[in-house]
């Protein structure tokens, strides 16, 4: 087996042609990390309810819009930041938005008066509630 070393002295050598490609990947990585994503979201079942955690720090109860329609229910949350910053003979404004938007399914059994939502410390819970009739639709079906 025959060890080549790398020789670093070509950086040197040929900046221009190694700058570009170093700045193409540096680009590209900044513009990764300004992708806003949708939040994580934990879902269980409880015997009386389902919940559903969705995690979005940062933001207050008045971001949210909840909204259903017929089973499907959608969550939006949009907080718009400003930033001013004054140097010299001049003021930069820059505006951010973080903003995101989620849909759930609901399954059939679902007692639409019997939904809640809250938010506390950067987690929004949505509870909702099962109808007396689909608590108790667990049954054994014995294969014959």
């Amino acid at each position: 087996m025959t060890l080549v070393k790398f020789n670093n002295k070509t950086r040197n050598t040929a900046p221009y042609f190694n700058n570009v490609f170093d700045s193409l990947f540096s680009e590209a990585l900044e513009k990764n990390q300004s992708i806003k994503k949708v939040p994580n979201v934990n879902i269980y079942e409880a015997a009386n309810e389902y919940k559903i955690e969705l995690a979005a720090p940062g933001l207050s109860k008045e971001d949210f819009k909840i909204d259903l329609k017929k089973d499907n229910l959608s969550v939006w949350a949009e907080k718009k930041v400003e930033h001013i910053d004054a140097q010299k003979d001049y003021t930069r404004k820059e505006f951010e938005y973080n903003s995101f938007a989620r849909s759930f399914v609901l399954p059939e059994g679902v007692d639409v008066d019997k939904i809640a939502a809250e938010y506390i410390n950067g987690v929004l819970y949505i509870t909702i509630g099962k109808l007396d009739e689909a608590k108790n639709t667990h049954k054994e079906i014995v294969v014959s």
